[in-house]
């Protein structure tokens, strides 16, 4: 089969949609499949192929204020028909809501072309960087107001806000409208499967994992840490994975087991602001911020680490909390989207509510203060991951597609 991928999201951007991508065409070339992925242009680091029979064409973008890696795509009419005219694909499979999901549409329709679509990312997540004060960058004013702690927490709070309801409606009605063309919609977990029927999409939705592959993120049972635990955080920095309320549950932690030690991996338009933040609580000498990293040398990050933890509430997924758990770690999340189908509560990790900080430090220490549970969270956590191997998700992918085509 040859399938034209459109996303507005891709490499050199590190997130979930762009590592799910490369993921499926990779493994889904190695099966004799043909790709062509529709993407941004970023600049001086863009890759323009990632394999014999995966191209990658760019097409103009710009920042969006609010986050610069995210990109509004320039309308290139003229060429998407020449990549689809020379590409000639038997399907186009899109992989978010924006413009270039919007070509992948019109183009299936023009050249009646069968498309799939996958529901990576929540209207709730798109709607933080559409809130006009963020877009007018009022939260960099936080900086100049630190010791302002009135003022710097009235702003927050105001470029923290979700967009108003009516605007939250509007956003997933045009999501709606776009994925009710799809033949069929693809989501990650099952909570956003019922969430997608809860908003009324009218188009057949089935549950593809993600996948993860097995072999790079190895598994290995871990010992329990008695002394000096190391607790790892894994993530985009950004506003909506919530990294601030980490840092300050870590705080609590240190009051309990003064020892324990964070990482922070991951890069993105708040780092500074949490940098700030460890040091306004006197932590930032028990913090590691790494900055980004390869997903090559992710492995092994994760199994220098004893508990892994994310205070994101709202994952499709959680594609490195996939990635932590597959390696062993037991985990702390929230009870929120989809976190709950990989961090089992009570079995391999433990999800308090969603923004309670102080909930997310207690289960930190229940869980490194408890030698049998962390042992036996170890082992699950390697039993759930292997129910989301990239082969399996890859068979269920490449029969959605023949059957796309095939109707």
């Amino acid at each position: 089969m040859r399938i034209a991928i459109f996303t507005d999201s891709f490499f050199p951007k590190i997130d979930g949609i762009a590592v799910s991508v490369q993921g499926f065409c990779e493994k889904l070339e190695a099966r004799g499949h043909k790709f062509i992925i529709c993407c941004p242009r970023y600049g001086d680091h863009d890759s323009e192929t990632l394999g014999e029979n995966i191209a990658v064409e760019r097409f103009n973008s710009v920042a969006l204020p609010s986050y610069p890696e995210m990109r509004i795509i320039v309308p290139g009419r003229k060429r998407l028909h020449r990549v689809i005219r020379n590409f000639k694909p038997d399907l186009i499979h899109i992989q978010t809501p924006g413009f270039m999901g919007q070509y992948g549409v019109a183009a299936g329709k023009l050249y009646s072309i069968p498309v799939v679509g996958t529901y990576h990312t929540m209207m709730s997540e798109v709607g933080m960087y559409i809130n006009p004060l963020r877009l007018m960058k009022v939260d960099k004013l936080l900086s100049r107001f630190r010791r302002k702690k009135k003022i710097a927490s009235k702003l927050a709070k105001l470029t923290r806000k979700k967009p108003p309801s009516l605007g939250g409606k509007l956003l997933y009605q045009l999501a709606n409208r776009l994925y009710e063309k799809c033949a069929v919609v693809v989501s990650p977990s099952e909570l956003i499967k019922r969430d997608l029927i809860e908003k009324k999409l009218k188009a057949p939705v089935t549950v593809i994992s993600n996948g993860i592959d097995l072999k790079h993120f190895y598994a290995a049972k871990r010992a329990y840490p008695a002394s000096q635990p190391r607790i790892l955080h894994v993530g985009r920095i950004a506003p909506e994975k919530n990294t601030e309320e980490v840092i300050r549950a870590f705080a609590l932690v240190k009051r309990e087991i003064p020892d324990a030690l964070l990482t922070v991996v991951g890069d993105g338009p708040v780092l500074l602001d949490l940098k700030r933040e460890a040091s306004e609580l006197n932590i930032a000498d028990s913090i590691n911020f790494m900055g980004y990293r390869s997903r090559k040398d992710l492995p092994q990050i994760y199994h220098e680490h004893d508990l892994f933890v994310t205070a994101s509430a709202m994952e499709t997924q959680g594609l490195v909390a996939l990635e932590a758990i597959a390696t062993g770690l037991p985990a702390v999340g929230v009870d929120a989207f989809a976190l709950p189908e990989l961090i089992h509560h009570g079995q391999n990790g433990y999800v308090p509510p969603a923004h309670d900080v102080p909930g997310i430090a207690a289960a930190i220490v229940k869980m490194l203060k408890d030698r049998a549970f962390y042992e036996s969270a170890s082992a699950a956590s390697i039993a759930i991951a292997a129910e989301h191997s990239h082969e399996r998700s890859v068979d269920r992918l490449e029969k959605i597609y023949r059957k796309a085509i095939t109707r």
